[in-house]
């Protein structure tokens, strides 16, 4: 079974997408070449211009992060633009994210300077991640907004807090919202029962969310989704994404993997059709979790990077 395609700006999407976060040193050692050109990487992507292919796939990358700290100034926009094109040896991108806001720099100006990369036609669609709500308005009145990127899982459900009051101002504006790490990153799928089945350098050991006091409740989450997921032969972690898409035909999935079978795994989740009696339980198993465990879903210095404002532009 296949899912209908869903919209992220007039473009036709797969609800599930591939994020390549995963495959990055984030997440440990990496995979050999070998390994790692099995699946990509910003780099190995390109070669899908290669097949003759590059319409059917919808590319997606950001940009903000330098050495120096977060860049959203016009300047920096556009460069980093030519040089994610040609890094990936693509004619134009299908959507361009700002990665992070930058604080000092008026949004007004970082869209207007993405909006200016639509012109020449080196990207179709604008998107934003981790903004807040007062930003993602100021910025779609700038330019059309396609996509915001969050975070999103049973385990984290930051955007339908009023605190935050994303969800609500990204539908309002008619935003489709592209769930990163929506299988927790990779916990919720059960192979890893504490942090020390991770490796030493990977930085899910420093989110307070996925501490050592919060696995055994982790697991008991795992343990319920994969009882749900016995009735329709699947995984905890395709049960989830099923879960995830069933919140409305503007969510899109884009789970990482560094391996192909995760990949077909993850694919997968389009044949699990959940009941409404099991779309409730879902949602019942996501909001205690979200109750026992409302510790960070990132460090203290990455948090303090989500939900920036900025300055507002100068009057001329």
């Amino acid at each position: 079974m296949s899912l209908p395609p869903r919209k992220i700006g007039d473009a036709k999407v797969n609800p599930i997408g591939f994020g390549a976060m995963g495959i990055s040193a984030f997440y440990g050692a990496i995979e050999s070449d070998e390994e790692r050109f099995k699946v990509g990487s910003r780099h190995h992507l390109a070669q899908f211009k290669r097949t003759g292919k590059r319409s059917d796939i919808f590319l997606a990358t950001k940009f903000a992060f330098t050495p120096n700290g977060i860049r959203g100034d016009a300047p920096y926009v556009k460069e980093a633009c030519e040089k994610s094109l040609k890094r990936l040896g693509v004619d134009y991108i299908d959507l361009y994210y700002q990665h992070r806001v930058d604080p000092k720099v008026p949004i007004e100006e970082t869209v207007g300077a993405m909006a200016e990369l639509v012109k020449e036609g080196k990207v179709k669609y604008l998107g934003l991640s981790e903004c807040s709500a007062n930003g993602l308005r100021r910025a779609h009145a700038v330019h059309p907004i396609a996509a915001l990127q969050v975070e999103f899982s049973p385990l984290v459900l930051d955007i339908e807090s009023p605190e935050f009051d994303l969800l609500k101002t990204a539908r309002e504006l008619g935003v489709t919202i592209v769930a990163y790490s929506p299988l927790a990153r990779g916990i919720i799928t059960g192979q890893i029962k504490s942090p020390d089945d991770l490796d030493k350098n990977d930085f899910r050991r420093a989110i307070p969310k996925y501490s050592k006091e919060n696995f055994p409740k982790i697991n008991k989450v795992v343990d319920r989704l994969t009882e749900i997921g016995k009735r329709h032969n699947a995984t905890p972690g395709q049960v989830t994404l099923a879960w995830i898409l069933e919140q409305g035909d503007d969510f899109v999935v884009i789970p990482g993997t560094k391996k192909i079978k995760y990949l077909k795994e993850n694919m997968g989740a389009a044949n699990v059709k959940l009941s409404p009696e099991e779309i409730a339980e879902i949602r019942e198993i996501a909001e205690e979790a979200d109750k026992a465990m409302p510790d960070k879903r990132y460090p203290q210095a990455a948090w303090d990077m989500l939900n920036l404002e900025t300055p507002l532009p100068k009057k001329e």
